[in-house]
């Protein structure tokens, strides 16, 4: 490589090093720093090993993986040249590195590109003789290597990983660069999602879109590209809900693109198909950060349920593959997405498949929504999922067979008692904002007729529908516990769905029991989820409590048997009968826990407190004569 790098050659250098700094290598001098891992081009020759083997050559990076493994990393200033970036780090620096006794360069990845049209990676990893490329999930990788991921690879001595855990704090820290990416694109916030849905699908094809185009053949090179994609599933007539438009002012249009290209290196950085093939729900992750702050979703009570709540609740479920599951206000689809992720851990692929063609089903009024939906199950290899547009209460499942399979098939008339399909309801309803929006408790109870009896209905409900008077006391008493078995309640923080100001908890139904007088509950208070609020948002935290962890076992073995022994701890959970004398019927843990008992500890100090403060009034009020009296 020459000494004098051109600008683009630059924009690789500089790009490579910055993505190596945000995966959490420590880009210091390994030569001048004990702790440092990355050498650039000029300090790679200091150290002696290294130099004796490639004499004058310097590849752009070599960084070391720990004492004896290295990995090279060539770039090159167009996406074109990505093969020979990989031909020139294989056989012009690792080769020449592999003929030491000590050091071996296991790992090679070539970077090209530029600022302006995008970056391309690609990495190998030695196995036996052959460099081999690196597969995650499926998925060939398409970002650098974490530290994390390098360790695992040489863990196992080859290339290919599954089940890769995903670092959500870091993914939902580049959520949140992507939406200042599109923000500072001019795109505006209700469309960003749709934006993402759109460029998602326009990563389908092996080669990607034309990054160097004019903003108007960009925008119809990805357009084309989302929609072919959506035909082939079968779903073509949601295209309108993910097309790409330009900007009305002229001005605007290259900082649209630019927009555009930025995201789609960042998306590519995070390995995003590799990720969306995992066991996490990235997308919908990705979708709540876009879709929190629009103004039209939060005008129409629509927010997107966490990926932690919607996990808790397909895992404590226990979702199997006999259960055809129904999430009547679906969303962008996160409810569905965990139970297929859940089965999927304990499934092989031929179950997978069939579970996903005939056990998942959809609905949701917001067609924009249910096609993030689709495109969310694009991602997890079925398009052609039971997920539609319409209203939820005039839409029903009736028991169906194809190819064998029981299944069910959406209908506009109810069914009767026994050709009821559905056995497991996962829900969120939208939250009634207006005095005219419909009650929550209503789709609860709507998707409770669609429950076979026996089944399991989880919903996410504001704090006030088992607890307020009303027709809210009406549906608790009358319909709720009189015609099927309260199982848990589970309070939830009280910033869950934070900047949304609704206090909300979940309910576990049994359908069609009348529940028994004696019959215990679990009343459980999670008011912790692992979550912090950091400038204004709600991000994982290893330092931060989570109760859900603590009650997920618990709530699964109730369910299966609620005679399960549940110890009580004070102001977490208890497995107590409802009061059916409570004249108000407040069916909230809070009422049923146990108070924490005060030590003589906490009495004195709290004693100590109330005195300080006495005195330091009666000082602020100028009565320093009533201090000695009182003191006294």
């Amino acid at each position: 490589m020459s000494e004098k790098a051109s600008p683009s050659e630059v924009d690789a250098y500089i790009y490579t090093k910055k993505e190596l700094k945000e995966l959490g290598w420590d880009i210091r001098n390994p030569a001048k720093i004990a702790q440092g891992q990355v050498y650039t081009q000029n300090e790679c020759l200091s150290d002696p090993e290294i130099k004796q083997w490639l004499d004058k050559a310097r590849p752009e990076y070599i960084v070391k993986v720990n004492e004896t493994t290295l990995w090279v990393i060539e770039t090159k200033s167009k996406r074109t040249m990505i093969d020979k970036a990989l031909e020139e780090a294989e056989n012009d620096y690792a080769k020449k590195i592999n003929q030491s006794k000590t050091l071996k360069a296991k790992f090679i990845s070539g970077v090209a590109g530029n600022d302006v049209d995008s970056y391309i990676i690609r990495n190998r990893f030695l196995e036996g003789d052959v460099f081999k490329s690196i597969i995650l999930n499926d998925k060939e990788m398409t970002g650098l290597l974490s530290p994390e991921i390098s360790k695992r690879i040489l863990k196992t001595n080859q290339p290919i990983l599954k089940d890769i855990p995903i670092d959500q704090s870091f993914f939902m820290q580049k959520a949140h660069r992507i939406n200042e990416i599109l923000h500072l694109g001019a795109v505006n916030i209700n469309d960003r999602a749709r934006v993402m849905a759109a460029l998602l699908l326009s990563t389908l094809d092996e080669d990607l879109p034309n990054l160097n185009a004019s903003p108007t053949v960009l925008i119809k090179d990805v357009n084309t590209r989302a929609e072919n994609a959506l035909v082939r599933q079968g779903k073509g007539e949601f295209f309108e809900y993910v097309r790409l438009s330009l900007p009305t002012s002229i001005d605007n249009h290259q900082k649209y693109k630019k927009a555009l290209v930025e995201t789609l290196r960042e998306l590519y950085s995070l390995n995003i198909k590799s990720a969306m093939n995992s066991g996490t729900d990235i997308l919908g992750q990705f979708y709540e950060v876009f879709l929190k702050y629009g103004n039209w979703a939060q005008k129409m009570g629509i927010v997107l349920t966490p990926r932690h709540i919607t996990r808790f609740a397909a895992e404590a479920s226990d979702i199997n593959l006999q259960n055809i599951v129904l999430d009547p206000c679906c969303g962008t689809g996160g409810f569905l997405v965990a139970a297929f992720d859940y089965v999927k851990a304990s499934s092989n692929k031929t179950q997978i498949d069939k579970f996903k063609r005939n056990n998942l089903f959809g609905i949701d009024q917001q067609p924009q929504l249910a096609c993030l939906a689709i495109v969310n199950m694009i991602f997890r290899g079925d398009g052609k999922n039971n997920i539609i547009e319409g209203d939820c209460f005039t839409k029903w499942l009736v028991a169906s067979i194809h190819e064998g399979i029981p299944t069910a098939t959406y209908t506009n008339k109810r069914p009767e008692k026994d050709k009821l399909a559905i056995t497991n309801v996962l829900m969120n309803p939208s939250f009634a904002i207006k005095k005219s929006d419909i009650k929550e408790y209503k789709f609860v109870q709507h998707a409770l007729d669609q429950i076979v009896d026996g089944g399991l209905l989880f919903s996410v409900l504001p704090v006030g529908a088992m607890l307020e008077s009303g027709e809210e006391y009406e549906w608790r008493k009358n319909r709720l516990i009189a015609e099927n078995t309260l199982l848990s309640v589970i309070t939830f923080p009280i910033d869950l769905f934070y900047p949304i100001g609704v206090h909300t908890l979940g309910i576990f139904v049994k359908k069609g029991t009348p529940h028994p007088k004696d019959q215990n509950v679990l009343w459980i208070r999670a008011i912790h989820d692992g979550y912090v609020k950091m400038k204004g948002k709600r991000l994982p935290s290893s330092t931060e409590p989570n109760d859900l962890e603590k009650a997920l076992h618990l709530v699964r073995a109730f369910i299966h048997n609620p005679s399960f022994p549940i110890q009580a701890i004070p102001e977490f959970c208890k497995a107590t009968p409802i009061d059916f004398d409570d004249p108000q019927l407040e069916l909230i843990p809070e009422v049923y826990l146990d108070s924490k008992p005060i030590s003589p500890e906490e009495i004195e100090k709290e004693i100590e407190r109330l005195m300080r403060e006495t005195v330091s009034y009666l000082i602020k009020a100028g009565k320093e004569g009533d201090v000695s009296k009182w003191s006294k």
